[in-house]
C-alpha cells in the first residue's frame, strides 16, 4: 500500500492503535511517527488480489493452519522498535500470545507491491524492519509497471532472487508454487502485452 505523507507528530503506541480503530484512512506507525496510506492503482489491486488468492486457495487446499491476510491487517515489528505496518499480503502460521484482532506478530512471508512513491522505502528502510521480525522467512517485492518479482529468503541470508514472466516461484515458507504469469493476471503493462501476444502466436 503506498505511503501518502508523513504526519509531523510523535504519538504513543496506545494513541496510534486507538486512532486506527476510528480513522477512515489507514496509517503506518514507525518510530513514533504516523504515515497516512494513499490509494492504490488498478494494477496494484490486481497483483495484490492475485497473490492473496493464490496463497489463500493453496493453503485451503492443503488444509494448512496458516492464515493469509491482506492490506487491511497490521503487522507489528519486533518489540524493540514498536512499529506497525500494513503489508499488501502476508501469511502467519503460528499464533502469538500478544496477537489481537487488529494486528499480528509472526508473519512467515510478507509481500509488498511496489509503486513509484514507495520503491525506495520498501527496498531499504522497510526491508530492514521486516528482516528483524524473528518469524519472517521470505520478503517479496513485486513491480507493477514491469513484470519483475524480487524474493529475499532468510535461508539464503536474505540474498536477492529475481523472477520474470515464464518463471515459477516456490515460496518456501509456505511450500506453494505460483507462476509469475498468474501473479500478473489482468495486469496491463508492456511486459504482459508482449508476453500475451507471443503466447497467442504460439497457440495459433
Amino acid at each position: 500500500m503506498p505511503l501518502a505523507k508523513k504526519i509531523e507528530a510523535i504519538i504513543t503506541e496506545k494513541e496510534y492503535l486507538e486512532g486506527e480503530l476510528i480513522s477512515d484512512i489507514k496509517h503506518e506507525y514507525i518510530d513514533g511517527t504516523i504515515y497516512a496510506m494513499s490509494g492504490a492503482s488498478e494494477n496494484h489491486n490486481f497483483i495484490t488480489g492475485n497473490i492473496f488468492n493464490a496463497f489463500f486457495n493453496a493453503l485451503k487446499n492443503k488444509k494448512s493452519p496458516c492464515k493469509t491476510f491482506s492490506e487491511s491487517m497490521k503487522v507489528r515489528g519486533n518489540k524493540k522498535t514498536t512499529n506497525f505496518f500494513y503489508p499488501d499480503v502476508f501469511v502467519m502460521c503460528d499464533t502469538h500470545k500478544d496477537d489481537d484482532n487488529y494486528y499480528k506478530h509472526s508473519p512467515v512471508i510478507i509481500v509488498e507491491v511496489l509503486s513509484e512513491s514507495t520503491r525506495r522505502y520498501d527496498l531499504t528502510t522497510k526491508k530492514l524492519y521486516y528482516f528483524n521480525i524473528t518469524s519472517l522467512k521470505e520478503y517479496v517485492v513485486i513491480e507493477q509497471d514491469i513484470c519483475q518479482i524480487e524474493v529475499f529468503r532468510k535461508t539464503d541470508d536474505w540474498r536477492l532472487t529475481v523472477y520474470f514472466l515464464g518463471d515459477d516461484i516456490t515460496f518456501e515458507s509456505i511450500n506453494i508454487t505460483v507462476s509469475v504469469e498468474d501473479i500478473y493476471y489482468q495486469v496491463i503493462n508492456k511486459n504482459m502485452a508482449k508476453f500475451l501476444t507471443q503466447q497467442n502466436k504460439e497457440n495459433c
